[in-house]
């Protein structure tokens, strides 16, 4: 996040350096850690939409304006949590392996959005540059480079794979809050619930190969297992257009 001009046009440092320096002598009352833990669990509690600076200086005990002092806004807000649950998504320096590397990311990346459903219903996390979001950009750049491919083609591979991971996941996190909302706890109370409109659908002749995979599949309940699925694809399609 670049820095900007506050008053007489002195230039503010950003919010990753402000959270990176060193603590000051005299304890602050709030620290932008403390913002972001709140934050975090109050979305985690009531979702997206529950998070407002009001709501958050409540849970921390503060006025509202003591929560500006830190944070200009929802912006600051967003990159504060999602750099908090970011951090933990890591692959050790050892593997090297550049799909091994892209694969595992890709893993903790819906398992995390899995956990922290508001993930799917704030702003995009490739606008969001924070520091362990960029470290997890880094670490996957990192293991397609030095394999004779020119910065495009390496970086629309790494967003390639990004873009499959969370379309995916908020998919099904739509699908499950979906469920949640009609108190549907299974895909057999699903499909028993919309069965008029499906089985009027199907009897029109008019989607037979569907018809067939609604008759045959056995995985319609394992999004874990389409998950992997679709990822291989992905990274089948990358390994042979890019030959690595």
């Amino acid at each position: 996040m670049a820095t900007s001009k506050g008053e007489g046009g002195l230039v503010e440092p950003s919010l990753w350096e402000r959270l990176e320096r060193p603590a000051p002598t005299r304890r602050a009352s709030l620290t932008l850690e403390q913002i972001a833990a709140a934050a975090v669990e109050l979305a985690d509690e009531e979702g997206a939409a529950a998070v407002t600076m009001r709501r958050l200086a409540t849970r921390l005990g503060v006025a509202p304006m003591a929560a500006y002092r830190h944070v200009s806004g929802k912006d600051d807000l967003w990159a504060l949590m999602h750099d908090r649950v970011s951090a933990g998504i890591t692959v050790p320096d050892e593997v090297t392996d550049w799909r091994e590397v892209l694969y595992s990311f890709a893993l903790q990346t819906r398992e995390l959005m899995l956990r922290h459903l508001w993930l799917g219903q704030v702003p995009a996390p490739l606008v969001q540059l924070t520091p362990a979001r960029m470290a997890i950009a880094e670490r996957q750049l990192r293991a397609l480079s030095g394999r004779d491919l020119d910065a495009d083609s390496m970086m629309a591979a790494f967003r390639t794979v990004s873009a499959y991971v969370h379309g995916s996941a908020q998919s099904e996190i739509a699908l499950r809050l979906y469920k949640e909302e009609h108190g549907w706890k299974s895909g057999d109370e699903t499909r028993q619930a919309l069965a008029p409109q499906m089985n009027y659908l199907m009897d029109s002749g008019r989607y037979p190969t569907y018809k067939e995979y609604a008759l045959s599949a056995t995985r319609k309940d394992d999004p874990a297992w389409e998950f992997a699925f679709g990822l291989d694809c992905v990274l089948d399609g990358i390994a042979r257009r890019l030959e690595i």
